[in-house]
């Protein structure tokens, strides 16, 4: 009868360490919505990580393969991966991530890699463009299906105008700054790359988002695949995890140089960088937080596409959010409570510590 019993016990516990075997993938694939420019792909906390190896090493003892591939086609090429089951996990922004969900991509948000991005609005150095308004009938470079399209739109309705008005012309970031170089548009919305060209002299800002409402920002998260997330719970933790540990190096200010210096590799000056930047806190941009302030902004996203036909059903906002794996992230790196949460119009809630400054 002893003798069963201690067959009956190894059984099942080389079962269950079968179960837990077979709950570890054998490959991780993340897919970035950016192209791999400079040497290296460092933007933001998830850059960092990736340059780090941090999410990589949560699984290397394992022998998990973690892949990482770059969609020169941003969020709409990471979409397509997506939909053709290419992808476990993606870093995309939000605007092509809730236009995926609308039409059925089951994801989840389940951290944030980057909040509260600015805008830029350039024009060549000779351009007669002086304001916002000044757009109307011009040729303007804007990179559409990308989560720059609706803070631009909101920028052009604050000044009277709608895409309507102007002359879009569909280009990527390279593009659009290639284009203003060669005075082939008459303004263009562009990223932080563009203050390059205003200190080439080759452009003027008349517009940045910087210091101003965060409705006008763009927001980046990682999600996960919802097919991922139930199979693999403990590995969707430790690729938030990694990306937690990134943001947290990234929030210390010793570190603050040499964050600045791995960014720059992706073919940004430093100094362009340490500008965009500038005004709050790194702790605070890289919060990896699901709080009021990211809820949100992507709902504004979602009633913004439904309201301009990009989509034709509402997005349940609210339940796309899934807060478990970066709870336990949290716990388990010791982080709990480090960053503070926003409200949804970008203000600490009462209580709250003021972020860490990043002196440079």
């Amino acid at each position: 009868m002893l003798q069963r019993i201690r067959i009956a016990l190894v059984t099942a516990a080389a079962a269950m360490a079968g179960l837990a075997l077979a709950a570890q993938p054998a490959v991780i694939r993340i897919g970035v919505a950016s192209p791999t420019v400079g040497t290296a792909f460092t933007a933001g906390s998830a850059g960092i990580a990736y340059t780090r190896g941090w999410i990589d090493d949560e699984f290397r003892q394992d022998g998990i393969k973690v892949e990482w591939h770059f969609f020169k086609g941003a969020g709409p090429a990471v979409n397509e991966a997506l939909t053709n089951k290419q992808l476990d996990f993606a870093l995309q922004g939000d605007f092509p991530s809730t236009v995926g969900h609308s039409v059925g991509l089951k994801t989840r948000i389940i951290a944030m890699a980057g909040v509260r991005t600015n805008l830029y609005l350039a024009v060549p150095t000779g351009s007669p463009v002086k304001t916002v308004a000044d757009l109307k009938g011009r040729k303007v470079g804007l990179f559409v299906g990308t989560n720059l399209q609706l803070p631009a739109n909101r920028i052009l309705a604050d000044h009277g105008l709608a895409e309507r008005d102007l002359k879009i012309v569909n280009l990527d970031l390279a593009g659009i700054d290639a284009a203003l170089s060669s005075n082939d548009l008459d303004a263009g919305f562009s990223d932080q790359r563009v203050l390059k060209l205003r200190d080439q002299g080759k452009v003027r800002i008349v517009y940045t988002t910087r210091g101003h409402a965060p409705r006008y920002t763009r927001q980046n998260a990682l999600l996960v695949t919802d097919h991922f997330a139930r199979r693999y719970p403990d590995a969707t933790t430790r690729v938030v995890r990694g990306l937690v540990k990134a943001a947290r190096w990234v929030a210390d200010d010793k570190n603050a140089n040499e964050a600045y210096a791995l960014w720059a590799r992706m073919g940004v000056p430093e100094a362009v960088i340490r500008e965009d930047y500038s005004g709050e806190s790194l702790q605070s941009q890289f919060s990896p937080l699901l709080d009021d302030f990211a809820v949100a902004r992507y709902r504004e996203v979602a009633d913004g596409l439904l309201q301009l036909r990009l989509i034709r059903k509402p997005v349940a906002v609210p339940t796309w959010f899934d807060r478990r794996f970066l709870d336990a992230a949290l716990r388990q790196t010791g982080l709990a409570g480090y960053w503070q949460p926003i409200d949804a119009d970008g203000r600490r809630l009462a209580g709250a510590a003021a972020p860490q400054r990043t002196r440079l």
